[in-house]
């Protein structure tokens, strides 16, 4: 079938895109509310862009009365949030952090989760999640109807990765690292089934292709 999605409905969009990009990283974001207390909020429109220098990205729609999210409005404040990585071990505590709460609730003692200090912001990080990426603000991009939309650009300053799932070389170890990812709907999945399909270099392919000539 055929979409075009200059005519398409946003919802019907919606639809395809979080059923198709499959799957996607979880972003855990804790910010810092104006009374002190940590705002945690998940979101799975997220990914890296860049490791020099070392950028990510978020996506984030306003609420349905137009005003701007928790997440939104303080990194707007502060400049600057911590992504938080999910894991097998808080998937349920990440879905507690999605319910609507009223404003300034904080999400993390709701979930049973713990704050950490941070090393280059002041904003919090989750103890249990097993990478936080400290980030300051670069820009926020804002698209949709009034800026609906906002696209939130971090620069990373500063990374914490669980000891367990880290070798010396830095590579990280993905069967214990244990990530969860989105999925369409009520959907998520383990990280557990993989497969590895090296890279191919031109003279490989080449000869690969010189093979089946004969």
């Amino acid at each position: 079938m055929e979409f075009d999605f200059r005519t398409l409905a946003p919802q019907d969009r919606y639809k395809l895109l979080i059923g198709t990009v499959v799957p996607r990283p979880i972003a855990l974001v804790t910010t810092r509310e104006e009374n002190g207390a940590a705002n945690a909020a998940p979101f799975s429109f997220f990914n890296v862009m860049s490791h020099d220098p070392a950028v990510l990205v978020l996506g984030i729609e306003q609420r349905h009365d137009r005003s701007p999210k928790d997440t939104v409005r303080n990194i707007r404040r502060t400049r600057e949030f911590v992504v938080n990585m999910v894991d097998e071990a808080i998937a349920a505590a990440m879905n507690v952090c999605a319910i609507d709460f009223p404003d300034r609730t904080d999400e993390l003692k709701e979930a049973g989760l713990t704050a950490a200090a941070s090393m280059a912001i002041d904003t919090p990080r989750i103890a249990e999640s097993p990478v936080n990426f400290e980030c300051r603000l670069l820009d926020e991009l804002r698209y949709g109807d009034a800026g609906k939309r906002s696209i939130v650009v971090g620069e990373i300053l500063h990374v914490h990765v669980r000891d367990d799932v880290l070798e010396p070389s830095l590579r990280v170890d993905q069967s214990k690292l244990q990530l969860v990812g989105r999925l369409a709907g009520a959907g998520y999945v383990h990280l557990s089934d993989r497969f590895e399909i090296p890279r191919i270099s031109v003279e490989e392919w080449q000869q690969r292709k010189a093979g089946v000539a004969k």
